[in-house]
């Protein structure tokens, strides 16, 4: 065989060659490709509603004896994934990344469903759907601790969550009224419901509907002398600039949940009986 021969062979050789590696890098790639659509909105997972949240915050989100996330949120936000014919899949992150909006603009999920109220700030960098829970902030205390007021803190320790709307009100409240009060900030509910129970703090603030199911399951431990009319609404979050019909679809789907009762239904079993109108 010749030389031209030869490398005539060598450079077919070559040539099926890379075509193969870019078959199989296009391949890799399809497979990486898991999105997808469903009842005309785009999903960041082909099949499921992928849902961001914060563990634990009963009863709007927690797991179960079984280890299944359950609650409020959970159970609204399966009513949008049986709308859109897919389930969904709950992602357990740390609740920066969900105010901050980062989890949602890097595909994490399609929604975030954390106990979060809306405000002009996180609008900035959020899609905020409907309001869907009215709630307000609660001073919670050991009981017999003789304690009713933020006042009554003076020189003691009174703990928060981290990164949340009952922290902002509390130190805003200490700065205003110039309150001698050290406010600790823990990463979680858990921790700040831990820090209560084992006298590391005095007092802790906290949303209300929170330490009710905090004081359901452990009766006799603590009290809830004043609570916070702040005005707060609660609503779910998406990506600022995602798709608007997915947006639409939660919407849809929380007013036909109040107008068909099934909001009540939901309402009653994991908050309590709805206060009157």
């Amino acid at each position: 065989m010749t030389a031209t021969h030869t490398g005539a062979r060598r450079n077919l050789h070559r040539t099926v060659a890379v075509a193969l590696t870019v078959l199989a890098v296009a391949a890799g790639c399809a497979k990486e490709d898991t999105g997808g659509s469903a009842g005309g909105v785009d999903l960041v997972r082909a099949g499921k509603l992928v849902t961001c949240t914060h563990l634990p915050y009963p009863p709007f989100q927690s797991k179960d004896a079984s280890g299944k996330v359950v609650g409020f949120d959970v159970a609204l936000v399966d009513l949008v994934a049986a709308k859109l014919g897919v389930t969904q899949e709950i992602v357990d992150t740390p609740f920066e990344g969900i105010k901050s909006g980062q989890d949602l603009n890097t595909g994490k999920c399609d929604i975030a469903a954390a106990g979060m109220t809306i405000t002009d700030a996180r609008k900035q960098v959020l899609a905020f759907s409907d309001p869907y829970f009215d709630a307000t902030q609660a001073l919670v205390v050991p009981t017999g601790k003789p304690i009713k007021t933020l006042a009554d803190l003076k020189g003691k320790r009174l703990g928060v969550q981290g990164e949340t709307t009952g922290e902002e009100y509390v130190r805003n409240q200490v700065k205003q009224n110039n309150l001698d009060i050290e406010v600790v900030s823990y990463k979680d509910l858990g921790s700040e419901q831990q820090a209560l129970a084992t006298g590391q703090i005095e007092a802790a603030v906290g949303d209300l509907p929170v330490w009710n199911d905090y004081i359901k399951n452990n009766p006799g431990k603590v009290t809830v002398p004043t609570g916070f009319d702040t005005g707060e609404k609660y609503g779910f979050a998406l990506r600022k600039d995602g798709d608007p019909d997915l947006l639409r679809t939660v919407n849809e789907v929380l007013k036909q949940a109040r107008t068909d009762g099934t909001y009540d239904t939901i309402y009653t079993k994991w908050i309590g009986p709805k206060p009157a109108a």
